[in-house]
Order: structure tokens, then sequence, then C-alpha cells
């Protein structure tokens, strides 16, 4: 008879329809409205509340390996793709932010990935036209070295190559930046003043500039003061 009975437990097993215990269901430490669930004393996957609730978690004591696989695989991925979709919808972002922004909001990395692979299948996330856009736009309405250009995408996640490959595509005369900033800034100065020069030369390296453009910026509008 014991042998019967584990044929059949092993059986049903190897089925997926062996039920195993929630045993607990707490709210995530950093987003109070995504819920960890602990299977057989083990964490087993998080879920925002309203589908913990939707999908009447909170009555149930016993889950299959089935329902599990369908919440961490179809469900989570998901909500995480509808959520990451809420965020570009607001502004662009680099498949770094988006990832970092999930996982702070509680989805699980496997999650994360899956959905981000999906949404840049789709073409929503792609780090090439957000660095190209964004380098436009900067050029546009707040010039830059290509330097700091370069440390701004760096720090927003964009591989340093995407960088490269998309900075190479723009026509930046940097001399020209480093003169209209400066002189912006600077124009109502005595420029003679090596006081007013110096604060000159922190601001452009600042902004990225090399040493050389920044020479010829002082000379440019010290030439500029004379006529």
């Amino acid at each position: 008879m014991r042998g019967f009975v584990y044929i059949w437990y092993n059986f049903y097993k190897k089925q997926g329809e062996v039920e195993m215990t929630i045993t607990a269901a707490i709210k995530h430490k950093n987003n109070p409205g995504m819920i960890q669930i602990y299977i057989d004393n083990s964490y087993a996957f998080s879920i925002p509340e309203e589908e913990y609730f939707r999908l009447n978690l909170y009555e149930k004591q016993e889950i299959t390996p089935e329902e599990v696989k369908k919440i961490r695989e179809e469900i989570n991925v998901r909500l995480a793709k509808q959520r990451a979709l809420r965020m570009l919808a607001v502004r662009e972002k680099t498949e770094y932010e988006i990832r970092t922004k999930l996982i702070r909001l509680g989805f699980d990395e496997t999650v994360v990935e899956n959905a981000v692979l999906e949404l840049k299948s789709m073409g929503y996330i792609n780090d090439r036209i957000f660095a190209s856009k964004y380098i436009s736009d900067r050029l546009k309405l707040k010039p830059k070295s290509k330097k700091a250009l370069a440390y701004e995408l760096e720090r927003k996640g964009v591989e340093p190559g995407i960088i490269e490959e998309v900075l190479s595509e723009f026509e930046v005369d940097e001399s020209l930046i480093a003169y209209r900033l400066a002189k912006r800034k600077f124009g109502k100065y005595d420029i003679t003043d090596p006081e007013i020069q110096m604060k000159i030369k922190f601001f452009l390296a600042h902004k990225g500039f090399s040493n050389d453009i920044i020479k010829n910026t002082l000379r440019e509008m010290l030439e500029t003061m004379e006529e």
C-alpha cells in the first residue's frame, strides 16, 4: 500500500499537480504595493497587491507549480511591461533606467529581464534611438561638449559603444559652443581680470571642454573686447 501511495504521489508530482503551501505573504519593504509570496518557507515570487487580491491568493493556502509558473512567466511579466510603458509614456528612458525602476518597484530580476526583452523586440526600448534624440535635444536646447554629453548618457546606462557611434554622427562645433556659453555667463565682466579668466577656465572645464578649446575661447573673448 505504501508503495502504491509513493508511486501515485510521484506520478502527480511529475504531472505538476502537487500543491505547495503558501506560508507567508509580506509587503515589499521598498514598495508596499508589492507582495512577496513565500512557498514552503522559501521566497517564491513578488506580485502587485491588486493582482494578489484579484487571484484570491490571500484566501489560498495551497498553490500548484503551474499556477506559480503562470504568475512568474505570464502575469508578472505582463504587469512589468504595463508599468514600464506607463513610465515611457511620461518620458523616454534607457534600458538601464527601466530595469532599475522595475526592480526598485519590487519585480523579480527574471521578470524584469523578460519584460525588457519583449519591450525591446517591440521597439519600445532602444538605447541607440534614445541617445540620438538626447544628443539632438541637448545641442538645440542646452549645448555641451561631447565629453559632457557622453558622461550624461553613461550615467543613464547607455553602453560606451553606442554613445561613441551616435556622437560620431553629429557635427558638434565645440569651439563655438564653448564661446557662446562663456560669453553668456561672463560677457558682462572684465575678461582682462585674471580672476574672471580663472572662473571661465573652471566653468568650461566643468562643461567637459579641452584645454585647447578653453584657451582659444579666452583668446577670442579678449580679442572681441579689444574690438
